[in-house]
């Protein structure tokens, strides 16, 4: 199947498309770093960038965590590296290691009085009211768009799907098959075929159509249409991790609803990445990690959203409340030390917790959290926009466009978060890698042949954009020419006008 790059890109258009230099800066010229520069000087956010610890070129380089070693001997740069990865695990925030040291002397001066005792110079709260405090709450509520009674921080990813599906996932003889998107992570696809031994057959995935990497909100409809009779449950993500593609949450929550389908999001990729309103797209239930865009370190504890509509408890004598894997620490706070052996839920999300969370691993959050504090996700946003746009921008502006790689992330600025990802003609991933990762550019591959580039808004300036596409261009060459030789220049784009190139029939 054909695909002439009409605007450069190799997926087909998309419904009503914004273009993207909505967003990004225009040229009639080969952007410059001075440009670059300019507008990084313009940035209201620009602040931000010193909340975070930047890795440098010679950092990468070490073999040793602490003191000198033979990559500083060697004179490494100790220029900032330039940090594209934040789809994967987000930089530290500077205050992470305050907030930590406080939480470790606690510890080491008071024990288990660390539990109830409100310091005068505390960072967080006592450890018992560590995530259910109101203002934590609220600030997690404040990103995903949700009352602060609707969230909670617990858990992992994965361990909060498998606690949200025993509860949302309620099949009947009739309704019982799930609709998921097909190329999901598969800790999502694990969690879901091991409830209720779900055969692969009762599970739909959504794929895209032949020769397009991304899925349309009409094709995404016409599915649930097609297996509304006999669907209990959809989980999708907010954002696809590989291609980046933002999805219709609210078009496509309301879709499943009309037929009676309970909604749920995996926001993996879309928390602190773009704006969401869980609670009035009326989202049934939602789960995240909090290690990528939100910048809580490795493994983080993670964060669910229950619907206020069923996060209620009506009469707990009776059973009032949605079944669930209980635990004690979701037991009501004023019984939960007595010991009896009634489970109670506290009312809301925090009512599916189970166990006392760490207090270390939550400590890294609230670090992480008090410097969105410092802006909003609206203003996060429309940096985003501009930045991503403008990364689109140098990419379409390179001879290599069309002929060495393509973006197969969708081109309506609405429909993308954070992230671009790059499809690299075949056999030149290993190389560009090699030669991005010489040179202090830091991202993530997905083989065989994709990069995912992701600016992120809170530390990521137009100069890093910039510095990657310079370095990022001279890598796809080196890597075409040592795979091609005898090729050469002739798949670049000469005189103006593209030449078919490799991504033209897909």
């Amino acid at each position: 199947m054909k695909y002439y790059f009409t605007n450069l890109l190799c997926s087909p258009p998309q419904e009503d498309p914004i273009p993207s230099s909505r967003y990004s800066m225009a040229f009639d010229r080969k952007s410059t770093q001075q440009d670059a520069e300019g507008q990084d000087a313009e940035d209201p956010l620009r602040h931000l960038r010193d909340e975070f610890r930047i890795p440098t070129r010679a950092d990468l380089k070490k073999k040793k965590i602490s003191g000198s070693d033979s990559s500083e001997q060697a004179g490494e740069p100790a220029e900032p590296c330039t940090y594209l990865c934040g789809n994967s695990l987000g930089l530290q925030p500077k205050r992470a290691s305050q907030y930590v040291s406080r939480y470790l002397e606690t510890w080491a001066t008071q024990g288990v009085f660390g539990h109830f005792k409100r310091m005068e110079d505390a960072l967080t709260p006592p450890w018992l009211d560590l995530v259910n405090d109101e203002a934590t709450k609220k600030q997690m509520g404040d990103i995903v768009g949700a009352l602060p009674e609707e969230v909670a921080i617990m858990q992992t990813l994965t361990a909060n799907i498998h606690l949200l599906m025993a509860s949302f996932y309620r099949p009947t003889t009739d309704k019982y098959k799930i609709i998921i998107e097909g190329k999901a992570l598969l800790s999502g696809h694990y969690a879901i075929l091991s409830h209720h031994n779900i055969a692969p057959e009762n599970t739909i995935t959504i794929t895209p159509p032949s020769g397009a990497h991304t899925l349309s909100t009409s094709h995404i409809l016409s599915t649930i249409d097609e297996h509304a009779s006999s669907t209990a449950l959809i989980l999708l993500p907010g954002i696809q991790f590989y291609t980046g593609q933002f999805f219709d949450i609210q078009k496509i929550t309301a879709h499943a609803h009309s037929h009676g389908i309970t909604c749920g999001w995996d926001l993996a990729h879309a928390v602190g990445n773009v704006p969401l309103q869980l609670h009035a797209w009326d989202v049934d239930f939602a789960a995240w990690c909090s290690y990528k865009y939100l910048n809580s370190g490795p493994g983080a504890i993670a964060g669910l959203f229950v619907h206020e509509k069923h996060g209620k408890v009506t009469s707990a004598d009776a059973g009032g409340y949605l079944p669930r894997l209980s635990g004690w620490w979701g037991s009501d706070v004023g019984s939960r030390f007595k010991m009896e052996n009634r489970f109670v839920p506290i009312p809301g999300a925090a009512g599916w917790q189970l166990s006392n969370p760490s207090a270390i691993d939550a400590t890294t959050v609230l670090a992480s959290l008090s410097v969105f504090g410092m802006t909003s996700m609206e203003e996060l946003r429309r940096k985003s926009l501009k930045l991503t746009g403008y990364l689109e921008e140098l990419l379409k502006q390179a001879d290599g466009m069309g002929t060495l790689y393509d973006i197969i992330t969708p081109r309506n600025s609405e429909e993308r978060g954070a992230q671009l990802s790059v499809l690299l003609k075949p056999g030149l991933l290993e190389t560009v890698m090699e030669i991005l990762e010489e040179e202090g550019v830091v991202l993530d591959e997905r083989k065989p042949d994709v990069i995912r580039v992701a600016p992120a808004p809170l530390y990521n300036t137009f100069c890093d954009v910039w510095r990657f596409n310079e370095v990022f261009q001279k890598a796809a060459r080196t890597a075409n020419d040592k795979r091609n030789p005898q090729e050469g220049n002739s798949l670049m784009v000469q005189g103006g006008q593209e030449k078919p190139g490799w991504g033209q029939v897909m």
